[in-house]
């Protein structure tokens, strides 16, 4: 098959693509005939080295967290899947990824794949749908009727969670630039506003319930956000993390891959409540290319990967 490695941290440059073997999977595993995979930041910050005391991984390396594709083939155990079943699956992040024709995935992680738009678009919801879900209702507690500051709603987390949020029945004031912003508003957010100001931060709606952080900000910066929340409110931050406060709760978010959360954003999808929004679409040879853009701060919005 063909996939793409990399054989030691570094730039994109270190991303190659090539031969290699076909995995086989293993008791409680499936393989998966890939049909996408998406960037995410994580994927060039593992590649880089970052978070190298965080996930251990064996080089040769296959990157990408996310996948969508058809089950080519059952491991021992597992009786829940059907060879041909079409899924979506957030992957572990120390294991070999989606960026190949063909990936291994532990059959808990994974959730049908939605009816309602191709396979391959699909790629864009695990890893930020899960992102979104889990900051706004397990991390936040959001609830309905409370007031809400999504600081970077023009991102792929924060488009999921403008709409999640406004399904909760928040309201939401978000940041946006002019190039998402009629995006933003037809994903229902109350209030746009451009970026902020943080050395004079004055919000319309402040002090919020929750503020969600998507933008990565200096401490300083984090800890003017703090100041936009109500006194016993929180700050979910999926970036810098919040110094801590004593009249507010702050968090930073490592989401997680949960197959029954992903399938219920998968329910959403098809039932009309939940868009997905891909931005561009590049051939999997092109994969060390959209690194690069990302590393220079070139790449908005979410891409797949398509094998």
């Amino acid at each position: 098959m063909k996939a793409v490695r990399y054989y030691r941290y570094g730039d994109s440059s270190v991303l190659v693509y090539g031969d290699a073997d076909r995995p086989a999977p293993g008791a409680g595993q499936v393989l998966i005939e890939v049909a996408a995979t998406s960037f995410n930041p994580v994927d060039a910050a593992i590649r880089a080295g970052y978070l190298a005391d965080a996930f251990s991984i064996d080089f040769p390396h296959v990157p990408g967290i996310d996948v969508a594709g058809s089950i080519a083939q059952l491991g021992d155990g597992v009786s829940n899947w059907q060879v041909g079943a079409s899924v979506v699956g957030f992957l572990p992040m120390n294991a070999d990824g989606a960026a190949a024709e063909y990936v291994i995935a532990p059959a808990d992680v994974l959730a049908a794949a939605p009816d309602t738009v191709p396979l391959a678009d699909a790629a864009v919801l695990p890893a930020v749908g899960l992102t979104a879900w889990q900051s706004l209702f397990e991390h936040a507690g959001l609830k309905a009727g409370q007031t809400i500051l999504i600081n970077g709603a023009g991102g792929a987390v924060g488009g999921y969670a403008v709409q999640l949020a406004k399904q909760a029945d928040a309201v939401v004031t978000a940041t946006a630039g002019a190039r998402s912003a009629d995006r933003v508003k037809a994903y229902g957010a109350d209030r746009i506003i451009g970026h902020l100001d943080y050395a004079a931060l004055a919000v319309d709606g402040a002090p919020f319930d929750v503020v969600l952080n998507l933008v990565n900000t200096t401490p300083d910066e984090t800890a003017a956000l703090v100041e936009l929340v109500k006194d016993g409110g929180v700050l979910v931050s999926t970036t810098t993390p919040a110094p801590e406060n004593r009249r507010v709760r702050t968090v930073r978010v490592f989401a997680r891959s949960d197959a029954e959360q992903l399938g219920g954003l998968v329910k959403r999808v098809d039932a009309g409540r939940l868009s997905i929004d891909v931005a561009d679409r590049r051939p999997l040879t092109e994969l060390a290319a959209v690194h690069a853009d990302a590393d220079a701060g070139r790449l908005a919005g979410k891409t797949i990967l398509v094998p």
